[in-house]
């Protein structure tokens, strides 16, 4: 299938659930998960949409929280010899039970697929063991009331990671995820596609064909952000630019140190099985980050 073909499918896809924007976060909502791998790990897109969030929606107080886990997968496979054998991918199941009783969220956002496919060329099997962790992954918070938005992968560059043909197993695992839109009605933001269209103009977007640098990063916050209803963000080709206000840059600084404290804590005190170098105690993190949060607030505060 052509790239522009697969464009008119993703359009029809959204229009046919009936918008291309879902409502925004709850007045009532204070914490918000963000599940995912190695990118959502790395969380440059979670530190934009936090800062965005604080300098649009002042009155609004969210804890963003950022539980990806480098290497996971949903799917519950690992390509033979991962990490040079030294450890297989983590699976979400072994951990998901004990990150819902820590956290407790009432919004989360879920972005799986990079590492499902491990980098193989299409497989059935494969294929179906995403989608089965993907509905186990749903039923798992949608059962309890909570609200879950799924985010399709970010594409992969077959150019920069050499892996031919995984490309196109992301546009499949992609489609899959925006036709439950209409077919189950699940909430789903795309951030393939909008990274597609750049990577298919010209710029590489991860040096190492899976890893976004900024660019990318303000792609995927871009999308979740429009999808939140932001529509003012659509033209804007980088954070500064879509909040347009003279504090972005300070208080960008001061989410990224906050959001980097707490995501290693967090995952310390959920637990998983992936060889990390251990977060700080959560209570002792969660103090460091009071000092942050008074920053902010400072910063939010000054004329």
């Amino acid at each position: 299938m052509k790239t522009p073909v697969r464009y008119l499918f993703m359009l029809i896809c959204l229009f046919a659930s009936g918008t291309l924007y879902a409502q925004t976060i709850s007045q009532s909502a204070k914490r918000v998960l963000f599940l995912g791998n190695s990118i959502t790990y790395a969380g440059q897109y979670i530190n934009y949409i936090e800062t965005y969030w604080l300098l649009k929606h002042p009155g609004q107080h969210l804890e963003f929280i950022n539980m990806g886990l480098p290497s996971e997968t949903v799917s519950g496979l690992s390509e033979e010899g991962h990490a040079d054998g030294k450890f297989p991918r983590p699976d979400l199941h072994e951990r998901l039970n004990r990150i819902m009783k820590l956290v407790q969220p009432d919004v989360v956002f879920a972005c799986y697929g990079m590492n499902d496919g491990i980098y193989q060329p299409f497989d059935e099997d494969r294929f179906n063991r995403f989608k089965t962790g993907i509905e186990w992954l749903h039923d798992q918070y949608a059962g309890q009331g909570v609200r879950i938005i799924h985010l399709t992968p970010p594409v992969y560059d077959e150019e920069k990671g050499g892996a031919k043909g995984y490309a196109a197993v992301l546009d499949r695992y992609s489609d899959w995820l925006l036709a439950q839109r209409k077919a189950l009605k699940w909430e789903v933001a795309d951030l393939h596609y909008p990274m597609k269209k750049v990577l298919d103009a010209g710029t590489h977007l991860a040096g190492d064909g899976v890893h976004p640098g900024n660019e990318g990063h303000w792609i995927m916050a871009k999308a979740v952000l429009l999808y939140l209803g932001e529509k003012k963000v659509a033209k804007a080709n980088d954070i500064t630019t879509a909040i347009n206000n003279p504090k972005t840059t300070d208080i960008l600084k001061l989410v990224s140190q906050r959001q980097a404290i707490m995501k290693d804590a967090w995952l310390t005190a959920a637990g998983h099985k992936r060889p990390m170098t251990p977060g700080l105690p959560l209570a002792e993190a969660q103090e460091k980050a009071k000092v942050l949060d008074q920053q902010i607030k400072d910063v939010l505060k000054r004329e």
